[in-house]
C-alpha cells in the first residue's frame, strides 16, 4: 500500500479511477455530501444518493448530470432518524446489488431544539450516529463481498473537530434531564468516533480487511449551519462563522474523500484539514481525541447502540 506524502497537497484531482465501484454517501444533496458525490462520479463511481427528501435527491441528480452526463448516479429514500427507513434502505440495497465498496456516513443535523426520533432518541444521537451505526451494520456483508472479490472496501464515517470539547452523557443521553443543542451536537459528533474507533477495531480482531476510516471537515459553509441551529448559534455559525472563517464544500469535503478512496489509507486513520487548528487547509492524518480511542467507552456505546437499534454486526474474516 502507497503512502501518501502530506507534504504534497491532495485535491480531488487525485482521486484514484472509481469505475466499477459502488459508493453510498448519506447526505448526499448539499454540502459536503454532495460535493462528495460529484467528485466520486466525476472518478467514475456509481453512486447511491441516501436522502430523506427524494425529490430533492432526484433535482440533484439532475443538475450533477448537466455537468457529468455519464455519471452513474440514483436516488434512494433514508432517513436516518428513522431506523425502519434504515432497515428498509439496507433491504432495498441487497435486493439489487450483490457488493458496496464504501459507505459514506456523512448525513448529519445540528444543534436543532429537542426533538425525538421515530424511535424515542434524540434526533442529533438518532441522525448523526445510531442511524449510521444500524445502516453500517445492516450493509456490513455488502462491503465483505466486496473485499472478497478484490475490492478495497471502506466504511468512512465524519465527525468533527467539536469531538474534543464533548463528553459522551450515558446517564442522560437523549437529553431528558437537561438539554442543550449544541453540548448534543457535541455529543453525537464524539459518538462517531467512538464508533469509527471501534468498527476499526473489531474488524481488525475479525481480520476483515474491510476498512473503517475516520473524518472531519474542519470548518466547512454548509447548511447545517443554517438550518439546524437555533437561536445564538444560528447567528454564530451560519451569519458570522460562514462568511468571515469557512471554507467552500469542495475543499472541506476532500478529508472524507482522501479518507474514502486515497492510496496508503489505513483503517482507523482520522483524516481532516491540515490549516490552523485543523479548521481549514489539504487533508493530513489527525489525532483522535483520548476520549474517543478509549476502549471501555468504545464497548460501552458500542453495546448501547445495539440495544438502541436492534442492530447486530456479524463481522467475518474475510481474508
Amino acid at each position: 500500500m502507497k503512502e501518501h506524502d502530506f507534504s504534497l497537497p491532495w485535491n480531488v484531482d487525485r482521486i484514484p479511477d472509481q469505475t466499477g465501484r459502488l459508493c453510498v454517501v448519506t447526505g448526499a444533496t448539499g454540502g459536503l455530501g454532495l460535493a462528495t458525490t460529484r467528485a466520486l462520479a466525476r472518478r467514475g463511481a456509481d453512486v447511491v444518493l441516501a436522502v430523506r427528501d427524494e425529490a430533492k435527491g432526484h433535482r440533484t441528480v439532475a443538475a450533477l448530470r448537466e455537468e457529468l452526463p455519464d455519471a452513474r448516479l440514483e436516488v434512494r429514500r433514508l432517513d436516518l432518524a428513522d431506523l425502519d427507513s434504515v432497515r428498509a434502505f439496507a433491504e432495498r440495497l441487497h435486493g439489487d446489488r450483490a457488493r458496496l465498496d464504501v459507505l459514506v456516513n456523512n448525513a448529519g443535523v445540528m444543534a436543532p431544539p429537542r426533538t425525538l426520533s421515530a424511535q424515542g432518541h434524540e434526533l442529533q444521537l438518532a441522525c448523526n450516529h445510531l442511524g449510521h451505526f444500524a445502516l453500517t451494520g445492516l450493509l456490513l456483508d455488502l462491503l465483505e463481498a466486496a473485499a472478497r472479490d478484490g475490492a478495497d472496501a471502506r466504511v468512512v464515517t465524519v465527525s468533527s473537530v467539536n469531538h474534543r470539547k464533548a463528553r459522551i452523557d450515558f446517564d442522560d443521553l437523549h437529553g431528558t434531564r437537561a438539554y442543550s443543542a449544541m453540548r448534543a451536537y457535541n455529543q453525537s459528533k464524539l459518538a462517531n468516533a467512538v464508533f469509527g474507533h471501534e468498527l476499526h477495531r473489531r474488524l481488525s480482531e475479525a481480520g476483515s480487511p474491510v476498512r473503517s476510516v475516520l473524518a472531519h471537515p474542519g470548518y466547512t459553509a454548509t447548511g447545517l449551519q443554517m438550518n439546524g441551529p437555533i437561536g445564538i448559534w444560528r447567528l454564530v455559525f451560519g451569519r458570522i462563522g460562514n462568511p468571515l472563517l469557512a471554507q467552500p464544500p469542495e475543499q472541506g469535503a476532500l478529508p472524507q474523500l482522501y479518507a474514502a478512496t486515497a492510496e496508503g489509507v489505513a483503517g482507523g486513520d482520522f483524516i481532516g484539514p491540515g490549516g490552523l487548528a485543523e479548521l481549514r487547509g489539504a487533508p493530513i492524518r489527525v489525532e483522535l481525541a483520548p476520549a474517543a480511542a478509549d476502549p471501555g467507552t468504545g464497548r460501552r456505546l458500542w453495546e448501547l447502540s445495539e440495544e438502541m437499534t436492534g442492530v447486530r454486526f456479524r463481522l467475518a474474516a474475510t481474508a
